[in-house]
């Protein structure tokens, strides 16, 4: 029963959490909103809500561990799963204006999360740093958007999810209110039956938050990469994965920890930080010398994924028993 209540709650969190966005962008649009601020703004944070709600759910629940790790193993499978499968079929170039600038926060935004987790717990002070960051991000890009704009330079393609935004206005209400009501009840299905499988499981909740919660509140942004690559849109695949990587951190961790302060288990500091960083910065020589992630580099990213899912269910089983790390 619990795989069951898993699937239906990571499939509402996806199904209603596309709903939401969609319906927002609806609002937006009917009020004159420019589409480059709601592809900023509301469809950036909209495709973060599965993570987001829950990270918070799992937090309020005293579940720190399943909280961060959704985080985390959702970034490190936004670059080696969400980039390395598509490349499969694909090459995803990385040539894109502003993507160097964008890996580059990533990392610094990835060395940030380590820092502030030294002491042991992200408070409420680290949430506001971060939510600091993330309005200075915004703020930023939306500069260099528009001087884009301005130059004549073709941004529509980023712009490809609000294409099937509703336009009547009943429309937008039933997307609306079937988003607010379901992601709240997605979330707490999630994350009860992910603590449910740990417990059965024997490894910490921290295991299945990096695996399995985080590959599931990473399907949009798998299918999203899919989608663009068969498109041969490497921009929006590429700018999906890192985008998506920065408001994880940014947001979700930075809005949970002003609601309960979350608690950094010791593996996260030992191996799973360390793995998220390292895939990041192994990300830079490509992006910064304009290099395509072939067929090779897609075969070897899919492969470390799966590597890293064997070893965090080991680092799992070694928490929950109680034993150390190695």
């Amino acid at each position: 029963m619990p795989y069951f209540l898993l699937i239906l709650g990571l499939a509402t969190l996806v199904v209603t959490g596309d709903l939401l966005v969609r319906g927002a962008v609806g609002v937006s649009t009917r009020m004159g909103i420019p589409p480059l601020v709601i592809g900023l703004t509301v469809v950036a944070f909209g495709t973060s809500a599965p993570e987001l709600v829950v990270s918070i759910s799992a937090a309020l629940d005293g579940a720190s561990g399943l909280s961060i790790g959704n985080v985390v193993g959702s970034n490190i499978t936004n670059i080696l799963l969400v980039l390395g499968f598509p490349a499969l079929f694909f090459a995803i170039d990385c040539k894109q204006t502003g993507l160097r600038r964008s890996t580059s926060f990533m990392i610094l935004v990835s060395v940030l999360l380590i820092v502030l987790s030294v002491d042991g717990v992200i408070n409420h002070v680290d949430g506001l740093i971060f939510l600091g960051l993330l309005a200075g991000y915004l703020l930023y890009n939306g500069f260099e958007a528009n001087k884009m704009r301005k130059r004549g330079q073709n941004i529509e393609e980023l712009m490809d999810e609000i294409d099937d935004a509703p336009e009547d206005p009943k429309k937008i209400a039933i997307y609306l209110i079937i988003g607010v009501i379901g992601l709240p009840l997605g979330g707490k299905l999630t994350t009860d039956s992910a603590l449910d499988i740990a417990a059965i499981w024997g490894v910490a909740d921290s295991a299945v938050g990096l695996t399995i919660v985080a590959l599931g509140t990473s399907l949009p942004e798998l299918a999203a990469g899919m989608s663009a690559a068969l498109r041969r849109q490497s921009a929006v695949a590429i700018g999906n994965a890192v985008g998506s990587n920065i408001f994880n951190i940014l947001s979700i961790l930075g809005i949970t920890a002003l609601i309960v302060p979350l608690q950094v288990a010791p593996n996260f500091m030992v191996f799973d930080y360390w793995v998220m960083l390292f895939i990041a910065i192994g990300l830079a020589p490509v992006v910064f010398m304009h290099r395509s992630i072939g067929k090779i580099e897609g075969g070897a990213m899919s492969i470390a994924y799966v590597v890293y899912l064997v070893v965090v269910f080991q680092i799992g089983h070694q928490l929950a028993e109680g034993l150390p790390i190695g």
